[in-house]
């Protein structure tokens, strides 16, 4: 882990922590480096939560090693999206909530709000399911308490209720590197075709016309992509203390480039490890409708002949839930100040998004089984993707406005990339919804 440079005391609540990690002059590149890390760490993790999860395993069972090309653009996408908002948010000193208050009229503002928190609730309701069926595989107990266990954690960001800003990014670093380590030890174990996985990587539209794979993809590009995260990062890159000149900014906005890029690397490569896991465990053993994380936990052991392929895996994905819960707090906090200029304290925040997550989470498994928790952790990241043009609209916008940004406004090449990319998405959940309907 990185060590905890010297900052000013800041609470857990973004709203009250900009500038709260000092970037003196002078310092050392490397020492600057660490300065800048943390925030692209927090985003990262809503890269790898549950959700990812159930997408990645129905695909890599279904299709194996096929859709691994939709990961990496997935991932490409984010990263553009993510330095747009560590743009918006270390020029403008916005983070994208507030941008979207002060320039829109108030229904456009109460429509993307909604939207956000739907969102959130969706995202949270991954969370929730996927921490419920990690303390099942772990100890046993069954789904409805698994979730009704993880109400209780408000406490934990109660807990670190006036705790440092980086001593939050230090846990979640934890919590990242423990999943990391565990899809190592699990690659290592199952024995991927390599060959297969480079070809994965090369993008085809012949495979998206399989029967289902559009659907999962989406559902990829929506456990990737997550809409929160564009307000979450805009606001928490302003947790620098920078020099307010134009060469401050430009060596910033590098710096927290650097950290995104870096991040969501990671987070690329655990993701891309869920599918090849799969992939390789799954498909290549004849198992190709393993929609469930609670059947891929279960034929683990099995097929690659290692109880401990099965103990990681649902250590990992309970270390997946639990980092998650710090970074949907933050970025709820963020949406409700930044369009409603409403502040309430973290855990009574973390308490409304838990109790609207776990009235659908409660239902869907009362109405679908446990046998459910899979469809509805895919169904739930579909619902991301459509949610996804209606954040990435207004930071295009902003980004690309001179008023806003001045000379750090997107160039043209810059802002192709980005609304082709808004293009892409938007029309891949149109034909979605033109295919269920037809």
């Amino acid at each position: 882990m990185f060590s905890l440079p010297r900052t000013a005391t800041a609470p857990f609540c973004p709203s009250e922590v900009k500038g709260s990690v000092v970037i003196e002059q002078g310092l050392p590149f490397h020492k600057k480096l660490l300065r800048f890390a943390g925030p692209g760490l927090l985003v990262s993790v809503g890269y790898m939560d549950p959700g990812n999860w159930a997408t990645d395993i129905e695909a890599g069972s279904r299709f194996g090693y096929g859709l691994l090309f939709v990961v990496l653009l997935a991932s490409l996408a984010a990263m553009l999206l993510q330095t747009l908002c560590v743009r918006l948010g270390i020029v403008a000193q916005k983070d994208l909530a507030r941008a979207c208050r002060e320039h829109y009229p108030t229904a456009v503002n109460r429509f993307l709000w909604l939207g956000a928190e739907v969102a959130i609730v969706a995202c949270d309701l991954a969370e929730v399911l996927g921490s419920a069926l990690a303390l099942h595989l772990l100890f046993g107990v069954s789904i409805p308490v698994g979730i009704a266990i993880t109400a209780f954690d408000t406490l934990l960001v109660l807990g670190l209720q006036g705790a440092g800003f980086r001593r939050v990014e230090a846990i979640v670093l934890g919590l990242v590197f423990t999943i990391a380590g565990c899809f190592v030890v699990e690659l290592a174990l199952s024995q991927p075709n390599w060959l297969g996985v480079a070809m994965g990587f090369v993008p085809s539209l012949e495979r998206l016309q399989q029967p289902g794979a559009l659907y999962l993809a989406i559902g990829i590009v929506g456990a990737t992509v997550m809409p929160h995260n564009l307000y979450l990062h805009s606001s928490i890159v302003q947790t620098r203390r920078l020099q307010p000149t134009d060469a401050g900014r430009r060596e910033a906005v590098r710096f927290a480039t650097f950290d995104t890029l870096a991040s969501l690397s990671l987070a690329l490569g655990v993701n891309a490890a869920i599918m090849i896991l799969a992939a390789s465990a799954f498909h290549g053993n004849g198992y190709r409708e393993v929609a469930d994380i609670a059947d891929a936990h279960r034929l683990l052991e099995p097929i690659v002949g290692s109880a401990l392929a099965a103990g990681l895996f649902a250590i990992a994905l309970l270390a997946s839930g639990q980092s998650s819960t710090f970074t949907g707090t933050i970025a709820g906090q963020i949406i409700m100040e930044g369009f409603l200029d409403l502040k309430i304290p973290c855990w009574q925040r973390r308490l409304i998004t838990r109790g609207l997550a776990l009235g659908p989470a409660f239902l869907g498994v009362w109405w679908f089984g446990d046998g459910g928790v899979g469809k509805m952790l895919v169904l739930s990241q579909v619902v991301l993707s459509f949610q996804l043009p209606f954040a990435m609209w207004p930071l295009i916008r902003f980004t690309s406005s001179r008023a806003l940004m001045g000379g750090f406004a997107n160039g043209p090449a810059l802002k192709l990339a980005a609304w082709s990319l808004f293009g892409v998405i938007s029309v891949a959940n149109v034909w979605l919804v033109i295919s269920l309907i037809f």
